[in-house]
């Protein structure tokens, strides 16, 4: 590092980052530990145990707290990852500015108030914070942060790095070995050349992914990332699929969310399928040979699963079981092989405990014949954006589903065999939400650089830089969060948690740099024609669909009020 880069008065980066990083975690871990027994007080029994009304009746202060958590959970680990660069000797200046930056600025709206949307600000009293609590957050080792970590200075350094990011595939150095660079630089290539130039095309006209385009991803091994190398797959872990779908989703959400379809039929089929099941299946997916589609939402029901009416009933000869009820939000059905559908077994129960899964055969339809099933019918559903795949709704009347298609050959297992697959399909929703972000960083980075106002690139006035700088910087905490939750996942450890916090921050940050990026465009943003328009649409569902980010962060405060086991 430079002389004149130095910490002190004036100076862009501070004196011994890694260790004031180490610090400020500390002296807000002291603080979350003090807010969580603050709305713990408020929403458990005299018992101590989770009271559900009370949960509902504090929803702000519940909720506030998940995002409270997720910010200490992000800088935790952006310090993990300094420190490691650092030891590595790996530690630059753009790494240094964009940290700091990061630490201060999130360190700040603990105290000021952290935006869980545009509208809704959580700050500490609304917690139940005691002032004694809140003095908390004026420990030395904050407040250095404050004061030092995001002023003037630091942000016109940090910005003089952002044009190297057109350059290369994120403006840090990720930390990850040769192997996940590699696999990187290969997807940024690929979705360079075969994705993103025909990105906004696909969008406008609302067609579909080229079959072209699918067969390539699998020979590129999308769809068997995370199998099992004894069932086809390439036997890789979460933070492949991370880096995978970062790349996909950077160049198209669509292709970015194609792998997601396989990955969750997979992880269902590996979880709890027979070993049937497993050696006919899942090489199949793997090879791409087989399109799997995930059917789970009923009209009304949301994300209260519990409440699901579609019912499968076995015929007389045990042969098959007949499958009645409606669908929403079905995700590339038209073209799927496989339906993995969420049905009630138990027609005495009204909750969980009555849902089977089952493995749905079904023939590949088109435009013109979506659904060329007996027992099955659809209609689109228009969306913004999140294209290429297109939603349905499906009617289902009497179809016929094999018997040995039930997932596990056990019902009344779905829920449980679902919940296993949340903490994927978190993870990779995030990883999703950061390739979306990174693509709305970039496009409003080039458009800065290229147009020019008052004799000069837009991009020279302080706050068009500081969206860019802070775009970087959020997309680097979360970045790293969410390798830490894949790699909970891969060791085998329970990451529910972590997933969860990496999906919830990542969906508010792809979509505040898509905001900003239509607002570094100006009026042009509001043209269709512009690519960051479809970019803003891509980036409003992140925050709604894998668990809205209302239920998102009901779930998280669950954890962190029981203890976080």
């Amino acid at each position: 590092m430079d002389g004149d880069m130095t910490g002190g008065a004036n100076k862009p980066v501070m004196a011994d980052l890694p260790a004031a990083m180490q610090a400020a975690v500390s002296a807000a871990e002291a603080y979350v530990e003090a807010a969580t027994r603050a709305v713990r007080a408020k929403v458990s029994t005299p018992e101590g145990k989770p009271d559900r009304a009370a949960f509902e009746r504090h929803q702000h202060a519940a909720h506030g707290l998940s995002w409270v958590a997720t910010y200490l959970e992000t800088l935790r680990q952006t310090a993990g990852w300094v420190q490691r660069l650092d030891s590595d000797g790996k530690f630059g200046e753009a790494e240094q500015l964009f940290s700091q930056i990061l630490f201060a600025e999130y360190l700040t709206q603990m105290i000021g108030g952290i935006p869980m949307n545009q509208g809704e600000i959580v700050r500490p009293a609304d917690l139940g914070c005691s002032q004694a609590d809140m003095q908390l957050l004026f420990a030395p080792a904050i407040q250095k942060f404050l004061m030092e970590g995001k002023t003037p200075e630091a942000m016109a350094a940090a910005a003089l790095h952002l044009p190297d990011a057109l350059s290369r595939n994120t403006v840090e150095d990720t930390g990850l070995d040769e192997t996940m660079s590699m696999v990187r630089d290969q997807f940024s290539k690929y979705a360079a050349e075969r994705i993103k130039p025909y990105a906004h095309g696909w969008h406008l006209k609302n067609e579909y992914i080229p079959m072209e385009v699918v067969s390539e991803m699998a020979e590129l091994g999308v769809f068997g990332l995370t199998i099992p190398e004894e069932f086809g797959g390439l036997g890789m872990g979460k933070t492949a699929m991370c880096v995978v779908s970062e790349e996909l989703s950077r160049g198209y959400i669509g292709t970015g969310s194609l792998g997601t379809r396989s990955e969750i039929a997979a992880e269902l089929i590996l979880i709890g399928g027979t070993d049937a099941q497993k050696e006919k299946w899942l090489p199949l997916i793997a090879s791409g040979e087989i399109l799997p589609t995930a059917v789970f939402t009923e009209p009304n029901t949301g994300s209260d699963l519990g409440s699901l009416r579609t019912r499968a009933v076995k015929d007389a000869d045990g042969a098959h079981y007949s499958i009645t009820g409606n669908k929403t939000w079905i995700t590339h059905p038209v073209r799927a092989d496989l339906m993995t559908v969420l049905a009630r077994t138990d027609p005495a129960t009204n909750n969980f405990s009555g849902l089977s899964m089952f493995l749905a055969e079904k023939p590949r339809g088109d435009d013109a014949t979506p659904f060329p099933a007996e027992g099955m019918t659809g209609g689109e559903i228009e969306v913004l954006g999140y294209r290429g795949m297109k939603e349905y709704e499906i009617g289902f009347d009497g179809f016929k589903v094999k018997a040995e298609n039930l997932l596990g050959g056990v019902e009344n297992q779905g829920f449980k065999q679902l919940m296993a697959t949340f903490e994927s399909a978190r993870i990779q929703t995030a990883a999703r939400a950061i390739g979306v972000g990174q693509n709305a960083f970039e496009t409003g980075l080039k458009y800065a650089l290229d147009r020019s106002q008052f004799g000069k690139p837009i991009f020279e006035f302080p706050r068009v830089a500081n969206k860019l700088v802070m775009m970087a910087a959020e997309l680097m905490g979360v970045r790293q969060l969410t390798y830490f939750s894949a790699r909970r996942k891969d060791e085998g450890k329970r990451c529910d948690l972590e997933a969860g916090m990496a999906k919830l921050l990542a969906a508010r940050v792809a979509w505040a740099a898509a905001d900003n990026a239509v607002q570094i465009h100006g009026g042009n943003g509001f043209a269709l024609e512009y690519p960051v328009s479809r970019i803003l649409q891509d980036a409003r569902i992140l925050n709604i669909f894998e668990g809205a980010g209302e239920v998102q962060a009901m779930v998280i405060a669950r954890r962190l009020v029981e203890g976080g086991n």
